[in-house]
Formats: structure tokens, C-alpha cells, sequence
């Protein structure tokens, strides 16, 4: 019989990484839930049409679709199951698809229940998302997303409030982090200057890639595009411009003095830096003309996550999408929101080693006995103090006392309490510190007390 497996860039999680992602989760919920931020949730699957054309052509050839139940293929002609026109079957075949991020259900369901909702509407939603991509290290085809939005709200002190919310997420874990910004706006402006506006998508999807391929890839991705090569070589030194956010601002405001588009980025890029100078940042705040982010529904800032010792992806990243709502027929809301990439934040901290290395949450006591009256004995007092907060296991078999001590140290829990007859004579237990190896007599009322010393 062959070996069970999993589906390349899916993980199977053990109860030790499960502890690990929940100290994630919870760190990031918690902030969520400081920042004012309310929970929602919304299908794994959603009707293809929702998803369609809102991430780019890249983005529907990634989309995982699901057909349709039971004769997937009943109501569609012989003409029409034709393989030479592909997207048109899976139309028909496939109606729906599991969701590729969080944002656009979720301007879907503002849509779809907006009169039960208040605007300004700051909503926070974890949920897995897939994707069909290549797997590799820190990119997977099954992920979370941790998403924070403001949607109802054009002002852009939205923006830095999400910009310290990351702030404050990342200074919570201890990681390190870098926090670009950019404005499509200012991209636009780019694709003016370079006399290629038509073309802004094909653009902005090749210069993200910066990092990733490097730019003599990018260039070549942009010339495959149809991008001239006296267009390619105009915008090189805009990417490229050096100095510290305020220099860079100063050298686009005269190279795109003829754009309203790119001055109208400047601007509103200039707003949010001059809204966080006071706001002393643990992460580096820096504006980089290559960050362009390649979803299509971005419409003014962008925002990207690094960290800062450990080469990976990003970590996090948003923006602001000032229509998505139109799509579903509610024009004019705006919104801005920022993911945390709970995986490769996963992959960051366990490199750098920054994993707590025990979880309140874990079993914290493990009642060990000797025989079957110590297991009786000890039935009471595990009950009460889970009553009290503390997670504790008694042993169920009847076994040695060398066995049920491993079974503490494989599953780290700090405490065992030993009980044979001496104890239940004493009405006590001995207590044994599983990190020290220091062992006590501890009368039942005082054991809690002892654990939390």
C-alpha cells in the first residue's frame, strides 16, 4: 500500500506547530481588536464571477476552481466540451472557486450586507486562502491571511493607522521589519512620463518582481509586454532614485511635474509620512518606487512588509482600492486594508528562534500515579484546578511511573504530580519541576500557587 501524502504546498500541522500558529493568531487578533477592528468571515468557496477579473490575468490563471456537483458535464453540449476553448468550459463546468485573498469577498459582503453594517466599517477576518501556485519556500497554495480594512473612509489617516497596526503586530512578535510604501498614483504618473499609460498594469505587474528576478528580467518581462525600449530605458532612473523619503518625494514632484495623476500621489504620500513623523516607528518607514504591488484593484497607496533578517517574501502588504465595491454594484467606497502573511511570519520567527518556548495554553500538570486508587484520588483535584485556569491531564493507563514521565517530557509539560499512597495519605502530591528536576511535597490547596510561582 503506498505511503498517504498531501497535496504539494499544503502542511499537515502537530500539535507543537499548532501551538506556534495560535501564538500568531492570537498576537495579531489581540491587535486587531486594540486598533478597533470587528471580526467577520466569509465563505472558503465564492461563485466565480466574484472572483474573475479582480486580480489580473495572472491572478484568474491561479484561481482554484471547483466543479460543479455531480455530472459536472451535464447541460454542456459535444461543441462545447472542446479543450481548444478551455475558458469557456470551466465557465460552464466550474461555477465556483475557493477564494484567492480576503479583499474581494469582503467587498462583496459589504455589498451584499451593507445595511447591517456602520461606516467608517473596520472589519478583521483570518481565514485560509489558495491559490494555484508553484510551491516553494514561503510560498504556498494553501495559506492564512490575517486582513484589517477601513472601508466607508477616503481619509488617509486610515492609512496610518494601518501602517501602525503593522507597527505594532511586528513589534509584538519581535521581528525586525521594514515597511515600503508607494502610490499607484505615482506609477501612473511613470507610465505617463514614459508615454505608456495605456499599459500601467503591464507595468506595474513587472516591476514588482523587481527583488524577485532582478531588473534585467524585468526589463526583458516589460519589452515581452510590447513596452518600447525607449520607454524602458526613461523609466530606469525613476526606478532607481536615491536618498531618503523627502529627497525622493522632491525628485518626483519635478520629473512628474506634468502629471496631475503622479502629483496627486505625491501628495497624498507626502500626507501619510508627515502624519507618522511624530509617531516613532520601531520599523523603518521607507518610500520605494519599485514596490507596485500586482493586484489590479489597488488605486492609491500601497504598502509592503519585509523582514529585515531573514531572506523571504513579504510578510505583509496592502493598499488602498478606492471602487472595489463598484464591481458589485455599489459605487464610490472606498477602502484601504493591509494581510499578515501568517505562514511566512511562521517561517520568520522559527528561523530567528523568537517562538515562545511554552504556551500557556499547553497542559501545564500532569497528575502521574501509581496505581488505580491514585487515579481516583487525583480525578478531584485535576478538576478543580482546571476550574482555576490551569491545563492539566491525569494519566489515564496503568503504567509505570518512568512511562508516564516521558510522556510529560515529549509533550513539555513544566509540571507532574506524583501520587502514591504517602500522598493520599497526606492529602498532597509531589510536585516535580520538569526544568529543574526539583521535586516537593505541595498540600492539593497550594499546587496552583506552586505552578505559577
Amino acid at each position: 500500500m503506498s505511503k498517504p501524502s498531501i497535496p504539494k504546498g499544503t502542511r499537515d500541522f502537530l500539535p507543537v506547530e499548532m501551538e506556534r500558529r495560535n501564538y500568531i493568531f492570537d498576537t495579531i487578533r489581540e491587535a486587531f481588536r486594540k486598533f478597533g477592528f470587528l471580526q467577520i468571515e466569509t465563505p472558503a468557496m465564492e461563485n466565480i464571477s466574484t472572483l474573475l477579473g479582480k486580480y489580473g490575468d495572472e491572478g484568474d490563471k491561479l484561481l482554484f476552481r471547483i466543479l460543479n456537483s455531480g455530472n459536472f458535464l451535464d447541460g454542456v453540449s459535444t461543441a462545447e466540451q472542446d479543450v481548444s476553448n478551455i475558458r469557456e468550459l470551466t465557465l460552464k463546468i466550474a461555477e465556483k472557486g475557493l477564494r484567492y485573498d480576503l479583499t474581494v469577498p469582503f467587498a462583496r459582503f459589504v455589498v451584499q450586507h451593507r445595511d447591517a453594517i456602520t461606516f467608517p466599517f473596520r472589519r478583521y477576518q483570518i481565514q485560509p486562502v489558495w491559490r494555484a501556485d508553484r510551491p516553494q519556500r514561503g510560498r504556498y497554495r494553501e495559506f492564512y491571511q490575517c486582513d484589517a480594512d477601513i472601508v466607508g473612509s477616503d481619509s488617509l489617516l486610515n492609512e496610518v493607522e494601518l501602517i501602525e497596526l503593522i507597527d505594532d503586530v511586528f513589534g509584538r512578535l519581535g521581528i525586525n521589519v521594514s515597511i515600503k510604501i508607494n502610490n499607484r498614483k505615482i506609477l501612473a504618473g511613470i507610465a505617463e512620463l514614459i508615454g505608456e499609460a495605456d499599459k500601467i498594469t503591464d507595468i506595474t505587474v513587472a516591476i514588482d518582481k523587481l527583488d524577485k528576478i532582478g531588473l534585467d528580467n524585468v526589463n526583458k518581462e516589460l519589452e515581452d509586454k510590447g513596452i518600447s525600449p525607449e520607454s524602458i530605458e526613461l523609466l530606469q532612473p525613476i526606478l532607481m532614485l536615491g536618498g531618503d523619503n523627502g529627497e525622493k518625494l522632491d525628485k518626483l514632484r519635478h520629473i512628474l511635474s506634468a502629471s496631475t495623476m503622479g502629483q496627486k500621489g505625491i501628495e497624498e504620500t507626502e500626507t501619510i509620512l508627515s502624519y507618522l513623523a511624530d509617531c516613532r516607528l520601531a520599523a523603518s518607514l521607507e518610500l520605494d518606487l519599485t514596490l507596485a504591488r500586482g493586484l489590479n484593484y489597488y488605486t492609491g497607496a500601497i504598502i509592503e512588509v519585509k523582514a529585515r533578517d531573514v531572506q523571504i517574501g513579504s510578510i505583509s502588504g496592502g493598499g488602498r482600492y478606492d471602487n472595489l465595491t463598484g464591481v458589485f454594484g455599489l459605487q464610490g467606497v472606498s477602502g484601504v486594508g493591509v494581510s499578515f502573511g501568517a505562514d511566512r511570519i511562521y517561517d520568520v520567527l522559527d528561523t530567528l528562534g523568537l517562538f515562545p518556548t511554552h504556551s500557556a495554553a499547553a497542559t501545564q500538570i500532569l497528575f502521574a500515579a501509581f496505581d488505580e486508587e491514585g487515579r481516583k484520588y487525583s480525578l478531584p483535584i485535576v478538576r478543580s484546578i482546571r476550574r482555576k485556569g490551569i491545563a492539566a491531564e491525569l494519566y489515564p493507563d496503568n503504567t509505570k511511573i518512568k512511562k508516564q514521565m516521558q510522556y510529560a517530557n515529549d509533550k513539555r509539560i513544566p509540571f507532574v504530580a506524583i501520587v502514591g499512597d504517602e500522598e493520599i495519605k497526606s492529602h498532597s502530591v509531589m510536585l516535580k519541576n520538569m526544568e529543574t528536576g526539583e521535586q516537593k511535597l505541595v498540600s492539593i490547596d497550594n499546587i496552583v500557587q506552586e505552578i505559577r510561582l
